[in-house]
């Protein structure tokens, strides 16, 4: 592959004709095209009357965009006005499809959220347009981090060449990574247990818990609990890795190349049969499967306290920074069989649709420089994660070091309230000289380190880019497939019954496209592995 994005449809005139689509943008009151500078800041001149429409989410916890600290800097400096549309992330989809199929478009969206679908459909329509030109002649920032990461040049560039979205990055070696294995240490002690070394040994913990009412409940209440709806977080599956096979939400799995389907095998069997023993037995919460992320979360600070072990990504956001010091991480547990392994989740640290420019854009060039701006890696990391002044300060030598929160805050919570999010870049080589990572991200790679480095599973899933037809078949076939995998799951451990019912569940799958699904899912992974040189 070359290292240069092809240049492709810079001119304005170009662009409509590259995307067979001519929108004027006036009743959206998209700004009329104006002169810039190609190099420097700021971007226009003094006086030139630029304001730029922007639609994005935003989190519940945040100002409007025009209020941040980091876009008033970013206005003073480039001398360009964004006149932000933020829409609330939990109606931001509905509109955002609503101001496509009616062709109202700003013209950017910014946090695009767009599926790989919306970016294939609405980049053959011409809604959207292509960017690899303007990359090349007017994002020096990000070409040269393309230039560094052809893996992410893959992620970005869509079956027919183009690329249409604008990536965001946080290389820190922790999304594959969703779950740890916490336990209420000092429940352990008032029972005079060691820490579970096997998933036998925990079961008897969890057992000793419950018989001993360690919480003072009056009530055998002390279980293990997660939230396997979030879809990352909290997911009963990280077990079964112990089981010889690892699992995740979306049942893919890679080993030696070959992309696995893990709701068909035995493996995955064989752990459903052994978890609803614990299920039938009360040890495992029996809401995991109707409570949501926030219900499972306020378990853990409620009175008296319900959870002897749980899965999730953190300590303190389950029980809180009073109880934490109640409870201690645990590595791997081995199986039955003596398997000792740990899974990763197929969620990806390079993303594509952080950026997405609309044919309605009379100044493409320009928003392209003013996007670039946020691939410097300094601004790329107040972007990610909040602006000097807020998170940050800088050291003797230029380095944004963090700077103690405001009292009884977390670092989640505050980061909603500062960082934008969206279009960045910062990659691993920028922690320790250009940006000091946050403390509990080092501790959490420290854990991964101490407790789970040495049982990793090598491979996982990429973030392939499949084509419209790809898609349309998988849409078509997975969504019922899925369904019939995820009931039966949750059934299964409920109720049991899947020793008898296992050969006519493989059965109908099959019968659904299970093997159609699986050759699209292969040859996608192919056509990504032969894109990124070796």
């Amino acid at each position: 592959m070359k290292n240069r994005i092809s240049f492709t449809c810079v001119a304005t005139l170009a662009l409509v004709a590259c995307n067979g689509s001519e929108t004027t943008g006036d009743e959206n009151k998209n700004a009329e095209r104006v002169d810039f500078h190609e190099e420097g800041l700021p971007l226009v001149d003094d006086g030139v009357d630029v304001s730029l429409t922007f639609v994005s989410p935003k989190s519940t916890l945040a100002p409007d965009f025009d209020e941040m600290r980091i876009f008033q800097r970013l206005e003073e400096e480039t001398n360009v006005t964004i006149n932000w549309n933020n829409i609330p992330g939990d109606g931001y989809v509905e509109r955002k499809n609503l101001m496509l199929a009616s062709n109202d478009l700003p013209d950017a969206f910014y946090n695009a959220g767009f599926s790989d679908y919306d970016l294939v459909r609405y980049g053959r329509d011409g809604a959207i347009i292509p960017l690899e030109g303007l990359i090349e002649e007017y994002a020096p920032n990000l070409q040269s981090i393309l230039d560094a990461r052809p893996e992410l040049l893959a992620v970005l560039t869509a079956p027919d060449g183009h690329i249409y979205s604008l990536p965001r990055v946080e290389e820190m070696g922790l999304v594959p990574f969703a779950n740890f294995t916490v336990i209420n240490q000092a429940w352990l002690d008032k029972v005079g247990l060691d820490q579970p070394d096997t998933l036998d040994e925990l079961k008897e913990a969890l057992r000793a818990f419950r018989e001993q009412d360690v919480n003072g409940s009056g009530s055998t209440d002390e279980v293990l609990s997660l939230t396997p709806n979030d879809g990352f977080q909290g997911y009963l599956g990280d077990f079964f890795a112990a089981f010889g096979l690892p699992d995740n939400p979306n049942k893919l799995v890679v080993k030696d190349q070959e992309v696995i389907f893990t709701a068909i095998r035995e493996e995955y069997k064989e752990a459903i049969v052994y978890f609803h023993e614990w299920f039938k037995e009360g040890l495992i919460d029996q809401e995991v499967f109707t409570q949501d992320t926030g219900q499972f979360l306020a378990k853990g600070k409620q009175d008296p306290n319900p959870l002897g072990a749980f899965l999730f990504w953190e300590i303190e956001s389950v029980v809180g920074l009073d109880r934490a010091d109640d409870y201690t991480l645990l590595g791997p547990l081995e199986g039955p069989n003596g398997h000792r392994m740990y899974g990763r989740s197929n969620h990806q640290e390079h993303h594509r649709s952080a950026f997405v420019m609309t044919s309605a854009n009379e100044n493409p060039e320009l928003t392209m420089r003013w996007v670039d701006q946020l691939y410097d890696p300094t601004l790329s990391a107040q972007i990610n994660w909040g602006p000097i002044g807020d998170i940050y300060e800088e050291d003797e030598n230029g380095m944004l070091v963090n700077v103690d929160l405001p009292e009884g805050t977390t670092m989640g919570e505050y980061r909603e309230r500062v960082a934008p999010m969206g279009p960045s870049v910062v990659l691993e080589e920028h922690f320790g000289t250009i940006v000091d990572m946050e403390p509990r991200a080092k501790q959490r790679l420290k854990d991964i380190e101490t407790y789970y480095s040495e049982y990793i599973w090598e491979e996982n899933y990429p973030n392939v880019f499949m084509t419209e037809e790809e898609l349309d078949r998988l849409n078509y076939i997975e969504t019922d497939l899925m369904d019939l995998v995820n009931r039966n799951y949750a059934r299964w451990l409920m109720e049991g019954g899947i020793e008898e019912e296992w050969d006519a569940y493989v059965n109908q799958l099959n019968d659904m496209g299970l093997e159609e699904v699986m050759s699209i899912r292969q040859e996608a992974f192919n056509r990504f592995h032969r894109q990124v040189p070796d």
